[in-house]
């Protein structure tokens, strides 16, 4: 939907040597940063942003039965794509499937992991898929941050494994620079 941050400044560091930063987000980034890390409630706000992409295409949202959110790799009281999901599932008049996939294995962190098939092989079969919550439906995979695309496709991967018609994935932000 748009880039996460659209300039980041490294300041220098605080008096516990931890790095620090002049961020600017995105207006999407924003709704989600304050989600996500100032525990404000913006989830109607992005979703909001999301049924406003699906205005105009009929045709995709027919397609769709089920909202899934990517599972989560952070675990907090309370999750911000799932929070998404459902305010989205809310404007669209669409089911939310908050189980229908899960992390069936920790995986480390990707942020620092720059080779694409490093990244496929941490994340094969670390993702489960419910057969009888997907099998034949359009699903719609949420995620609020797109970088290499390599959870979305170990995701995807297991949805189709479990039985899903189609998968759709659509990611709230995406980082300036992709793997």
């Amino acid at each position: 939907m748009d880039v996460h941050t659209t300039s980041s400044e490294f300041l220098g560091y605080d008096q516990n040597g931890h790095p620090q930063f002049d961020t600017i987000r995105s207006p999407l980034g924003e709704l989600l940063y304050q989600l996500k890390y100032r525990g404000q409630q913006t989830a109607p706000q992005v979703a909001e942003v999301l049924a406003e992409f699906f205005a105009d295409k009929p045709n995709a949202l027919s397609r769709i039965d089920v909202i899934v959110p990517m599972p989560a790799s952070t675990l907090r009281n309370i999750q911000p794509v799932a929070e998404v999901a459902m305010a989205l599932g809310r404007k669209l008049n669409k089911q939310v499937d908050v189980a229908a996939v899960t992390k069936v294995r920790e995986t480390p962190g990707l942020k620092n992991i720059q080779d694409a098939e490093e990244r496929r092989e941490l994340l094969d079969g670390a993702f489960q898929a419910e057969t009888s919550r997907v099998t034949g439906k359009g699903i719609l995979l949420l995620d609020d941050l797109y970088r290499s695309g390599a959870t979305a496709n170990a995701v995807t991967l297991s949805l189709v494994t479990a039985g899903a018609a189609r998968v759709y994935f659509l990611a709230m932000t995406r980082t300036r620079s992709n793997l």
